[in-house]
């Protein structure tokens, strides 16, 4: 398990994978769906779908192909009510699987998606070869993100035989979706066989590789579309993720610059540049990054207080207060979450006593307790530092604070119980401690505990 204060190669490849899974799956995705079917290219084959010209399709009589005919006149002069409207007159169990095909095409285009689906499966029922109903119905499932269900649609489409670029792209989405990676590999090889110019498929591509942990081929696969889009920064970014997949850190960085000076970096991108000059130790480099962000709009503050911690876990104590002192001027005094606040507050206390400046220790920790008065941990450190001053009567007094919240019961009465055995009022402090042992018992408390029950015994 990774401390929270230490981070490390594995932590940066799972932070950084994370990342990739979480863009390729809600965001790049998207993006790609979106340009293939917003493409002029799909609409224009939608359209034509209309026309059914297929070499397979359904069989229509003299009737129903008048009726086709009158739909197609409809749909040319953009009256599209009346060409749905003719097809729900005409359709029944009998008439051809072409009106519910194209009933369906039109509640696509309308994004009735569930009837879309509905009436292209009515058609494959009647007509269990219509191969454009069932790349349709795949189409619609994925916009719907029923990927599983995609899946057998667009099966049926590559064994009649009509394995188009955009049918095994899609098909591959559908099992990146569905965690089916090898497939998924398999099915965009075909799309950038059939379609090598476009870039989704070779992104899906690259993910496939993602989810394969096969970080050589991801690094070989987006060098060489950057040959091609060298001011793509979703490639670099990308490339930098396979780098630390292979932990060669560094080597992200690169990639990380490069976007960067490319004008294009992200709070992300930037967070991942800090961290890993942070793990390679290079801790001026890490903050200057950090307060990059900071000059962003809405700074992920949470991950960056996390960043000083390891700072200051690493005796980088500079470095951690030049951070800490840049979160706090951007929380500011009125809209911070008051969590955070006390979070950056506890590290500047725990900073300060790193560098036996206890006062200043004590200073932070009154804010704490002034943010939240039923903090229990500032209460207790308080006492400590009155121990630690002599201050025995503040010290009660803060424990007493503490004891009274549930959360710091045990360790309070602990700590008191300790101090009265050590003014030697063996007989006020024995409570104390068996209540210590009897919210959380601890072997040393025990000990310590039957120590002082014998020296009470004796009297003193």
């Amino acid at each position: 398990m990774i401390s929270m204060f230490t981070v490390n190669l594995a932590f940066l490849v799972s932070a950084a994978c994370g990342q990739v899974s979480s863009d390729m799956d809600q965001g790049l995705q998207q993006d790609a769906l979106q340009r293939v079917f917003g493409s002029p290219g799909f609409a224009e084959r939608f359209a034509e779908s209309y026309l059914a010209e297929n070499d397979v399709v359904p069989s229509v009589t003299a009737d129903e192909q008048l009726v086709v005919q009158e739909v197609q006149q409809l749909l040319s002069e953009d009256n599209r009510d009346e060409a749905e409207a003719l097809l729900k007159e005409n359709l029944g169990l009998a008439s051809s699987a072409v009106y519910d095909y194209l009933l369906a095409n039109l509640y696509f285009q309308d994004e009735k998606l569930d009837l879309a689906a509905v009436t292209y499966e009515s058609a494959t029922r009647k007509w269990p070869r219509y191969r454009q109903a069932w790349q349709n119905l795949g189409i619609v499932q994925i916009k719907r993100g029923e990927f599983s269900k995609a899946i057998p649609a667009f099966v049926k489409v590559i064994e009649m035989g009509g394995g188009t670029a955009i049918c095994y792209g899609l098909l591959g989405f559908a099992h990146s979706s569905e965690g089916h990676h090898l497939s998924a590999e398999s099915a965009f090889r075909m799309a950038i066989l059939l379609d090598p110019s476009t870039k989704d498929w070779q992104m899906g591509l690259a993910r496939a590789f993602f989810d394969l942990k096969r970080w050589d081929d991801a690094i070989a696969l987006t060098g060489n579309m950057l040959e091609s889009d060298p001011e793509s920064a979703q490639l670099w970014i990308l490339q930098a993720n396979a780098y630390i997949g292979l932990e060669k850190p560094m080597k992200a960085a690169e990639n990380f610059e490069i976007v960067d000076r490319l004008g294009k970096a992200t709070p992300d991108s930037l967070m991942l540049l800090g961290d890993i000059y942070l793990n390679s130790e290079l801790f001026a480099p890490a903050v200057d990054v950090y307060l990059r962000v900071l000059e962003g709009e809405q700074p992920e503050l949470g991950r960056l207080v996390r960043s000083a911690k390891i700072l200051s876990a690493r005796n980088a104590n500079d470095q951690s207060k030049r951070l800490l002192s840049a979160v706090q001027s951007t929380i500011g005094e009125d809209e911070a979450d008051p969590e955070l606040k006390k979070e950056v507050l506890r590290l500047s206390a725990r900073i300060a006593l790193a560098e036996g400046d206890g006062d200043l220790e004590a200073r932070i920790l009154k804010q704490i307790v002034d943010l939240d008065p039923l903090d229990g941990d500032a209460l207790l450190l308080l006492g400590r530092h009155a121990v630690r001053t002599s201050n025995d009567a503040q010290a009660i007094f803060y424990f007493e604070r503490a004891m009274a919240i549930d959360a710091s019961e045990a360790d309070a009465n602990l700590e008191l119980g300790k101090l009265l055995s050590a003014q030697g009022k063996y007989a006020e402090a024995l409570p104390k401690l068996r209540r210590a042992q009897q919210i959380d018992p601890r072997e040393p408390v025990q000990r310590f505990l039957e120590q002082i029950e014998k020296r009470a015994g004796r009297g003193g």
